[in-house]
């Protein structure tokens, strides 16, 4: 079943009004919190649709609304949903009752804690955001995991969010959703090396690229990522330092070192950002030459060579500029077998 429907938020005072659907019994949104809105009928227009469907469920005619895009929701159950996504800061007229749930005005911080659609997070961070115009998939299992996600017919990043014992609580997120969020979520970690006759070994850092959404120009990890939903840590590794650094990983040339759990709160870009990760670290061997090697260019600016001891002092007084977590650094030292 395929269907044509506008969806608005309307805001007061810093607040959404939103449309609890406990009614309809066969209806798709059931138990959920979204805006109002409905379907099209014969011949309408979105805003002509929108401007009806507002009237008919909260009393209200808008005097000011702007079309903010598309949002194609695939249910996984046999219905699309072409919704035109509108937001609106100006009404008049009286309240009434709505026949399809309870309306009432929720704090637009609140609203992400309320039983949403996780996809209808990615467009509330779109609209924080104050994105131009957009197109977003959103597409689910025939329930309420999210399966992918596409902005602007580029995929999105999901992960896995997880539990506290690492792990998988079922919920998928997409990446800028679950950094807003501070949700827990799997990483992988690879530290390359190579001996030296200094503190035994030197480490590859990489300067992670000016254009990053966290810790832009710090120097990091040789390689690191995320570990997308569905996806096996190995795999993600393996992944990671082809993309980042060019280099053709065998899984039995990572040295797993152990689990890290690291978080952080920051603001980049006038944001806020959220760290919450659960890491799985691993050491890299294998003779490499940073001449050749190939950088992701949106990612890595560049990397260098650094002896451990010089570097782990560095990392402790702050003299490089950094995003390393001092903790997991000295597992990897201990790792090695440096002495510390």
């Amino acid at each position: 079943m395929t269907g044509l429907s506008t969806l608005c938020y309307i805001e007061k005072d810093g607040r959404y009004l939103m449309l609890h659907r406990t009614v309809k019994k066969n209806d798709v949104n059931k138990d959920k919190w979204i805006g109002v809105g409905g379907h099209f009928e014969a011949d309408e227009s979105p805003e002509e649709c929108l401007m009806r469907e507002v009237k008919e469920e909260t009393g209200y005619t808008l005097t000011s609304y702007r079309y903010r895009g598309i949002v194609t929701f695939v249910s996984g159950d046999g219905v699309t949903e072409y919704m035109s996504l509108f937001t609106a800061d100006g009404f008049k007229g009286e309240p009434i009752a709505c026949d399809e749930g309870e309306l009432e005005w929720v704090d637009i911080d609140d609203v992400w804690n309320l039983n949403i659609w996780e996809g209808d997070k990615i467009f509330f961070r779109l609209l924080d955001e104050n994105q131009d115009f957009f197109s977003l998939k959103l597409v689910y299992n025939g329930h309420d995991r999210l399966v992918s996600a596409a902005l602007n017919g580029k995929p999105m990043e999901l992960f896995d969010i997880l539990n506290e014992d690492g792990s998988k609580s079922g919920v998928v997120r997409e990446r800028g959703v679950a950094h807003r969020e501070g949700s827990l979520h799997a990483t992988v970690h690879m530290w390359v090396v190579r001996k030296n006759e200094k503190s035994g070994y030197d480490v590859l850092l990489q300067k992670r690229s000016a254009w990053k959404d966290s810790n832009p120009g710090c120097y990091d990890i040789s390689s690191a990522g995320h570990v997308e939903a569905g996806d096996d840590v190995l795999n993600a590794a393996i992944r990671e330092m082809s993309e980042e650094l060019g280099l053709s990983v065998k899984s039995d040339d990572l040295h797993y070192v152990g689990v890290h759990r690291g978080s952080f709160e920051a603001v980049f870009y006038d944001r806020l950002f959220k760290d919450n990760e659960w890491s799985s670290v691993y050491v890299y061997t294998e003779p490499v030459d940073i001449g050749a090697m190939t950088l992701q260019e949106s990612e890595v600016e560049s990397v260098i060579w650094m002896d451990y001891e010089e570097c782990r002092q560095k990392v402790h007084d702050g003299s490089l500029p950094h995003c390393i977590y001092e903790d997991e650094f000295r597992m990897v030292g201990e790792y090695l077998g440096i002495k510390q």
